[in-house]
């Protein structure tokens, strides 16, 4: 009797031992193969890789203000136009005033040898201030961003969901437009100061 319950009582210990021993064993071999393992990191970006692009907003309701900013990379021209329309919409980060009204959102993109055509939902000309100057505004802070940041687009056609017409409360947009850097507020030179 003896000898069986001493058997008993080793196998008693000696279960929980190796059920103990294994559990460590497989935790340490996990540890080990992760260690060996190279980690698979998305690559960030250079900052070669990263592109300064130039925002229109208005800085006194009357005039455009160019506005830097810094985008991610894109792949090809199409792509990157739609990523800094986008920006344009996000509005100003600075002082300056967005020109677009918010809630406007981007229906379209394509470029088409040296046209740009953008488009958006109906809120463009439904939410817009009135007045020919704030028309003026957001339809040129959009063209000359386009223009501005891909030389070789030289017009750009907006089109608005909705609005088949192509006119604003004042302002044309049927046909295509080309910049206006005259709508820029020219800052005074240092002999003007």
């Amino acid at each position: 009797m003896q000898l069986r319950r001493r058997k008993k009582i080793t196998i008693n210990l000696l279960v929980p031992f190796i059920v103990f021993v294994l559990f460590f064993s497989i935790m340490i071999w996990q540890k080990y193969r992760a260690s060996q393992e190279v980690p698979v990191t998305p690559p960030q970006p250079s900052a070669e890789s990263i592109r300064s692009v130039t925002l229109f907003f208005s800085e006194d309701g009357t005039h455009l203000t160019r506005e830097t900013r810094e985008l991610e990379p894109c792949d090809n021209d199409t792509e990157c136009l739609k990523s800094v329309i986008d920006e344009l919409l996000n509005g100003p980060i600075g002082e300056l005033a967005e020109t677009v009204p918010e809630g406007v959102a981007l229906s379209s993109v394509s470029i088409e040898g040296d046209l740009a055509l953008i488009g958006f939902n109906n809120l463009f000309s439904e939410s817009m201030p009135s007045g020919s100057s704030a028309e003026m505004l957001a339809v040129y802070s959009v063209v000359n961003t386009a223009t501005v940041n891909f030389p070789q687009i030289k017009k750009v056609k907006i089109e608005v969901d909705g609005n088949k017409t192509g006119i604003l409360h004042h302002l044309d947009i049927s046909e295509p437009l080309v910049p206006d850097y005259t709508l820029e507020l020219s800052k005074p030179t240092a002999s003007e100061k």
